[in-house]
């Protein structure tokens, strides 16, 4: 229902960062007003964790982020924290478990953190116009008007908040970055981010690997993750591919090493203490079977170890530490978990989100430039930059 007063903001976007902004600014005193074109809130949530939402990581640091300006996440970040979050979901009675890697999960359903958004939004009054397709967006004498569905509101202020491009099944589109254009913000390049690379022909030989999963060390570029690997029948995918994926641009290699923490001359090391057996066998001594097969068979090493050359060993151990492989692309925004790019931050301050150059208006979550790693830290950026923002438009600053 809406309220008999105006609004003091509209916010566009019912995912996270919208609802938690709209929780912040509606429970201290603002008119909210939160428009989505899904006929449900929250849609990627639910989906996240493999259902159970990865709801934050304990780990978060600014590092831990990419974009254009790595400082501009700072003030948000620290200013509203994991450990604030943990708070709020404690305070609801949400159980819940932290997996590798300060990775923390609900015990029970996605639609718990869904409830939490829905709740706190319900203490602040904020109203909800879902399954509302947003028509245009206009700013004058300084009201944003904004037409959707059969409707027309003004507020002093407008949030954008409708994420990015990835996972356009679920509704995702880069309406963010055409509203910011029209606003006069810049926008850096979107591209898909934690997303499984493909592999061309020439490595089809790994694709008969499908569904073969390792621990490796995955490097591009200054940036490295030592998570699992996993084969598939178009490339690689798991945590560790997912990561590097971010750093990742076309025609760039991708390392990969097959043996963390093995000793560099290992393989002559075990020539001498095991010189009948053979390169097969001692690679599958530490990976499963059939990739060790399909190394072995790359690398042509045949034979028992006793009558490989110490050079070639030495050689053999240094391409399994640093396996180069050169994606041909990745499987999209389909398959990305977000988005790399977005509003450039240039244009926002790191304090409140607000537009240097638009009075009134903010960017938050996903929509904005600033992208995290796998494992809860965008959960987390949509907290910390949803609060920036409530906090600004409770307090009227910009």
């Amino acid at each position: 229902m809406k309220t008999s007063l105006p609004y003091d903001v509209v916010i566009l976007g019912a995912g996270a960062a919208g609802l938690f902004c709209a929780q912040v600014a509606g429970q201290r005193g603002r008119r909210v007003l939160v428009i989505d074109h899904a006929d449900a809130p929250g849609k990627k949530i639910l989906i996240s964790g493999g259902g159970r939402c990865n709801f934050t990581n304990t780990g978060t640091a600014p590092d831990r982020f990419l974009s254009a300006n790595p400082h501009f996440a700072k003030s948000a970040l620290s200013r509203y924290t994991p450990a604030d979050f943990i708070a709020l979901v404690d305070a609801h009675g949400i159980a819940w478990h932290e997996k590798t890697l300060g990775q923390l999960f609900c015990d029970g359903s996605a639609k718990q953190i869904v409830n939490l958004l829905l709740d706190e939004c319900g203490r602040g009054q904020v109203d909800l116009a879902l399954g509302e397709p947003i028509r245009a967006v206009a700013h004058a004498d300084g009201q944003f008007q904004v037409q959707f569905g059969s409707r027309t509101e003004t507020a002093p202020a407008l949030v954008i908040a409708t994420g990015g491009p990835s996972i356009p099944k679920m509704g995702a589109t880069g309406f963010a970055y055409d509203l910011a254009r029209q606003f006069g913000l810049k926008v850096v390049e979107p591209r898909p981010a934690l997303v499984p690379l493909t592999l061309g022909a020439d490595e089809a030989l790994f694709q008969s690997l499908s569904g073969v999963a390792t621990e490796v060390v995955a490097r591009c570029g200054n940036a490295a993750f030592r998570e699992a690997a996993l084969f598939t029948h178009r490339g690689l995918s798991g945590p560790a591919i997912l990561q590097i994926s971010s750093y990742w641009r076309h025609g760039q290699p991708i390392g990969i090493d097959f043996l963390p923490g093995q000793a560099l001359d290992w393989l002559v090391n075990a020539k001498r203490a095991q010189p009948r057996s053979t390169l097969r066998s001692m690679i599958g001594s530490a990976l499963p079977g059939r990739l060790a097969e399909v190394l072995a068979e790359r690398i042509g090493a045949a034979g028992e170890l006793a009558n490989v050359p110490d050079r070639l060993l030495s050689e053999a151990s240094a391409r399994l530490r640093n396996w180069q492989f050169v994606p041909n692309g990745s499987e999209g925004f389909a398959k990305a978990e977000v988005t790399v790019g977005g509003i450039a931050t240039d244009g926002l301050s790191s304090q409140t989100m607000a537009a240097r150059t638009v009075p009134g208006l903010y960017a938050i979550g996903e929509a904005v430039d600033v992208t995290g790693w796998l494992g809860g830290y965008n959960f987390q950026w949509a907290w910390a930059s949803g609060h920036a923002a409530g906090m600004a438009l409770a307090s009227g600053r910009a």
